[in-house]
């Protein structure tokens, strides 16, 4: 599928999304996101918005222009409603249609949304036999069938254990960037615009956005991890361990191994409400390691007073440490 398709399925998804009476400010945010990511997502949605809301418009103009003239006719009951028929069929043409397989109803109807609040972590299955683990504080949205196995992480960290199925890719698309992979395991997390994937077991291929002239492509195995930022993207080649112990949140731990305590202090405050606040520099650029309750910052915080003397002092929603 090309980029410029896959945009356009995206904005189609969150006009329908956007009309449904269930729509809330998290999804606005969400979407506000998404829209800021790049000029092409704003092109596509708005032209997409036009052709709706005109299509809404012609269905107005046609009711009140019954109303205004008792002899209508019947035999032109059909013009505003073809004019609207036509616009929506344009919207349609787009999104079921573009420029590959067809996106069919069906496929409309098996998007499935799924997240996790700060601190909760969540494990899916899927119709392929693939499993989601879901991290704290993530968002994701599913299309997995018997044509296409997709899915967008559109917040947050997920565990991806891939069935294998021959002939068919498992893509995911996390903001700039789409994994794609047949069958294997690996992690992908958004942390503001930098997107971060792992290879636990297998090979995977990430995808640059941009013109098709312009993608780039690149390919990591077992213990990579790959760091992508704008148009660039860096690998590093870790080992199997460090990759594993990235993945601790999963038992609900963090593993940190020579980590500066800024660094640490930050990994906490994604699992818990109350934040950790390093009020020094000095003070942050102090190295620790261990392995923590993810979830429970107030004993970390009692650890930096017994180990490292440092002063702790706590408000109802922040934990203060100095040297």
């Amino acid at each position: 599928m090309s980029r410029a398709r896959e945009i356009e399925l995206r904005a189609a998804d969150w006009l329908m999304r956007s009309e449904q009476p269930s729509w809330c400010e998290e999804e606005q945010r969400l979407l506000d996101d998404w829209l800021a990511e790049s000029e092409a997502h704003k092109a596509a949605f708005w032209r997409l918005e036009h052709g709706w809301r005109g299509a809404d418009r012609i269905c107005a103009l046609g009711s009140a222009q019954a109303l205004a003239h008792p002899r209508f006719e019947l035999r032109n009951w059909w013009r505003p409603v073809a004019a609207a028929a036509s616009v929506l069929l344009v919207f349609t043409t787009i999104v079921v249609v573009g420029r590959g397989t067809p996106w069919t109803p069906r496929d409309t109807a098996s998007v499935a949304s799924f997240e996790t609040k700060v601190g909760g972590h969540r494990i899916i299955g899927l119709a392929d036999g693939s499993k989601i683990e879901l991290n704290t504080a993530t968002v994701i949205r599913t299309q997995v069938d018997g044509s296409q196995r997709r899915v967008w992480l559109d917040r947050g960290e997920a565990y991806f254990e891939v069935a294998k199925m021959p002939g068919q890719a498992f893509v995911v698309f996390a903001g700039p960037r789409t994994v794609t992979v047949l069958g294997t395991k690996f992690v992908v997390r958004r942390s503001g615009p930098k997107v971060f994937v792992s290879v636990v077991e297998g090979r995977v291929r990430i995808d640059e956005a941009g013109p098709v002239s312009a993608s780039r492509s690149t390919t990591i195995t077992t213990g990579d991890t790959a760091v992508g930022e704008g148009s660039m993207t860096l690998v590093k080649a870790d080992s199997e361990q460090n990759v594993e112990e990235e993945l601790a949140w999963r038992s609900g731990r963090l593993q940190f191994n020579s980590t500066t305590l800024s660094n640490a202090a930050a990994e906490f405050n994604r699992y818990n409400r109350k934040e950790l606040m390093i009020e020094y520099a000095r003070t942050g650029d102090i190295r620790i390691g261990g392995s923590f309750d993810a979830r429970n910052v107030e004993a970390f915080a009692r650890l930096l007073d017994d180990a490292y003397g440092l002063k702790v002092r706590s408000t109802p929603d922040k934990i203060f440490v100095s040297g």
